[in-house]
């Protein structure tokens, strides 16, 4: 965070949205006509990059006014990479709109999901490639149109509410319709989007994730989070009892029952010969292959270790 006070962190939700993760507010920054407002602080970088480098798994970048000089926020990036081999998430590359804490907050959770995004775009092509397929693989834009998978795995971000977007477009061409509520029922949420003249209504103050606001354009809709893969929950305390569901989406046990059947069927009925019911019956726990686990507490490497 390069030009900016420390207690821009607080005023702007950007430090509940690091979540404890490692993080160095630098001196340097640029002043609205883009001349430099102090010496970037190199040296401190380097301390803090030599300290945490290894443990991160992408950083994010902000500098003040990059969007009117953005040479501290390249030679910020440039040092990470030399000396990490780590992505980097820089903010003038995601929005060239004024409002730095803001773009800082678009900078980080773009980083957050750079690796994420990375591994499925180079499984997708892979997948391309072993079938035969040489033509180039495009990704939607969360307001419908289409990038690269090169830009998408630079900026991430930009795909956020994609699939909703999409839902848009191909809802559009097959129906003909040019004003229209759209649903959208996915394995994780549904969405409700609208499409006004024969274009989807994109969202003037940007892109929500969570509680926070981004800089990216994406399409205006209402998010639920009830799929096709939402947990059940069973209220089972008081007298009325029930069902419902979501928002946590979980892996269905008759997909795990294919991957390992056995186990999956013993447990299962382990389970039904019990005289008393447990919160737990049906349940199962697993690592997920390919994740990275840069930055996990060392108990929490051992569990996933032992999890297996």
């Amino acid at each position: 965070y390069i030009g900016f006070k420390e207690r821009d962190l607080d005023a702007h939700g950007l430090r509940e949205a690091l979540r404890g993760e490692p993080y160095i507010v630098l001196a340097g920054g640029h002043d609205h006509a883009g001349a430099e407002a102090a010496p970037l602080d190199e040296a401190a970088l380097t301390a803090f990059l030599e300290t945490h480098g290894s443990a991160v798994s992408g950083f994010a970048v902000a500098s003040q006014f990059a969007v009117r000089n953005p040479a501290h926020e390249q030679r910020a990036a440039a040092l990470v990479q030399q000396m990490t081999g780590r992505p980097v998430s820089s903010s003038h590359q995601l929005s060239a709109k004024l409002n730095g804490p803001k773009r800082a907050m678009t900078a980080v959770l773009n980083a957050r999901l750079i690796g994420m995004i990375d591994r499925l775009i180079g499984r997708a092509e892979d997948t391309l490639r072993d079938i035969g397929i040489p033509a180039p693989l495009m990704v939607v834009r969360g307001d419908g149109a289409l990038i690269s998978s090169a830009q998408a795995r630079v900026r991430p971000i930009e795909t956020i509410l994609s699939g909703p977007a999409a839902s848009i477009v191909g809802a559009r061409w097959l129906t003909g319709a040019d004003d229209a509520l759209v649903s959208d029922i996915g394995g994780t949420t549904t969405d409700v989007a609208l499409l006004r003249n024969g274009r989807p209504a994109i969202d003037p103050l940007g892109a929500r994730v969570g509680p926070y606001r981004t800089m990216v354009e994406a399409v205006a809709m209402r998010t639920s989070g009830l799929g096709g893969d939402s947990e059940v929950h069973f209220i089972s305390e008081g007298l009325q009892g029930g069902v419902t569901l979501g928002p946590r989406r979980l892996l269905p046990v008759s997909l795990l029952a294919v991957e390992a059947p056995e186990l999956v069927h013993e447990t299962l009925d382990a389970q039904l010969r019990a005289t008393v019911p447990s919160e737990h019956d049906g349940r199962f726990v697993r690592a997920v292959a390919g994740q990275s686990s840069e930055g996990l507490a060392p108990r929490d490497a051992d569990l996933l270790e032992r999890i297996g």
